[in-house]
């Protein structure tokens, strides 16, 4: 990132910041705001390039301002969507990359009066005890709810989230429109289980409202890494919890790209993306237990050099049969045979056995799923071994008649959000045998 995105950010950060207006919960106003929103990203996309001199286009602040402040004021899975394009390598223009990584943090927040009230309607009289210490303005505002520094009466320093208002509306009515594709893509692809996409993205999405089911993600993780070299879970205090409030331990530190501008040794770089790989995909091995949201906005650098992880909204349990069946998939990718390969798509259910399918398709999937998993040796990730939009996008005829059970949604997410994050790190390590570990035994 340079100077040029930095300024970006800035402009977009300070705008962005001003109180928004009320979050449109209704199915066709969302949808109508989303069309408009997805038109002007579009134009973006067209004319983000550069001159024929390959001098960099000035940036069109007003026409990235209003793309970006209408996901931030859409809340839910549009500005999920935006926070998602900001970190995975996709084809976009840097200018536009710059401005969505904005969404990762900031949207315009909504009034203090407002938090107030949720904190008295939910804690009743302890509500007095957390708003004594809390800052009136926003730290950061995404996509299901905003956040506020506190101090607790003990002198515990605090980040207090409260949900939006109706944001589990918003996001129901986004799910309700959807499903208008869904059944036109079933009609289309009678092989593919869109329905199942869909459905574990609508879970995983209103699971996220519900702060306590959060608090009691949170401190698993927190039990399953404690006294961690590299990580650290916040803590979680649920004296001052609610289904729409969560305050957990503080966490001062840089912000990814500050770390990274910092210029940290290669040695550092290499523990925390081990830790972070660890963290993201051994978690899912090892424990069942998986953080589907791997953004940049998530991670907190430490003075002392460790990586604090924030936000366990979007977490799922997987059960050991599902977690040997991947682990066997896994060895079958390393494998490469036919047959064994064949065998795993059956067991997950991406393909019926003696049906006929595009076999090299589903190779070349699930190859690219690995990546730099597949070489048994020290290495960092090139961005170009990230899946991009257009690759994807080439071969998503043949991809939609294969059988992908919902789970892979969020496990999609997860690897090629993950391999984009290492590969800003500069992380380097033996990733294959790093996952040969976490799948020893299943």
């Amino acid at each position: 990132m340079g100077d040029r995105d930095d300024a970006i950010r800035e402009e977009l950060r300070q705008r962005l910041m001003q109180v928004g207006s009320r979050l449109p919960t209704s199915a066709m106003g969302r949808l109508g705001r989303i069309a408009g929103t997805a038109l002007r990203g579009g134009r973006l996309l067209a004319f983000g390039g550069r001159h024929g001199d390959d001098a960099p286009k000035p940036p069109d602040l007003d026409g990235l301002v209003a793309m970006v402040r209408s996901l931030g004021q859409l809340k839910g899975v549009a500005m999920k969507m935006g926070q998602i394009l900001s970190y995975i390598d996709l084809d976009v223009p840097p200018d536009l990359r710059a401005a969505l990584a904005v969404l990762q943090t900031h949207s315009p927040p909504m009034p203090f009066e407002r938090v107030a009230g949720i904190v008295r309607a939910d804690l009743g009289e302890r509500a007095d005890a957390l708003l004594a210490g809390m800052s009136a303005e926003p730290v950061a505002a995404a996509s299901i709810g905003q956040v506020h520094r506190a101090r607790l009466p003990d002198g515990t320093d605090v980040a207090v989230k409260v949900r939006y208002p109706d944001i589990d509306r918003a996001i129901a009515g986004d799910f309700r429109t959807a499903a208008v594709g869904t059944r036109m893509a079933s009609l289309l692809f009678p092989g593919a289980h869109v329905d199942d996409l869909v459905a574990e993205a609508r879970e995983r999405f209103l699971a996220e409202c519900d702060y306590e089911r959060e608090a009691a993600a949170q401190e698993r993780f927190a039990a399953l890494y404690p006294a961690h070299p590299t990580l650290v879970i916040p803590a979680v205090h649920r004296a001052f919890g609610s289904p729409r409030i969560l305050v957990t331990t503080w966490m001062d530190g840089a912000t990814f790209d500050a770390y990274l501008g910092a210029g940290p040794s290669q040695a550092d770089r290499d523990r925390i993306g081990e830790a972070l790989f660890a963290f993201y995909l051994g978690s899912l091995f090892r424990f069942g237990l998986y953080n589907c949201d791997p953004h940049p906005g998530n991670q907190v650098f430490l003075a002392d050099g460790r990586v604090a992880v924030l936000d366990h909204g979007c977490t799922r349990d997987f059960d050991g049969a599902f977690r040997t069946r991947l682990a066997n998939l896994t060895r079958a990718v390393h494998a490469d045979e036919r047959d064994g390969l064949h065998r795993a798509f059956v067991d997950l259910g991406m393909v019926r056995d003696g049906a006929r399918y595009d076999f090299d398709t589903a190779r070349s999937l699930v190859r690219a799923f690995y990546g730099p998993m597949l070489r048994d040796e020290t290495l960092g990730i090139d961005h170009d071994q990230v899946i991009s939009f257009q690759s994807a996008f080439r071969t998503k005829i043949e991809l939609m008649k294969l059988r992908l059970p919902g789970e892979f949604l969020f496990l999609f997410r997860i690897r090629f959000g993950l391999m984009s994050i290492l590969a800003r790190l500069g992380a380097r390590a033996n990733w294959h045998r790093l996952e040969q570990g976490f799948i020893a035994g299943l």
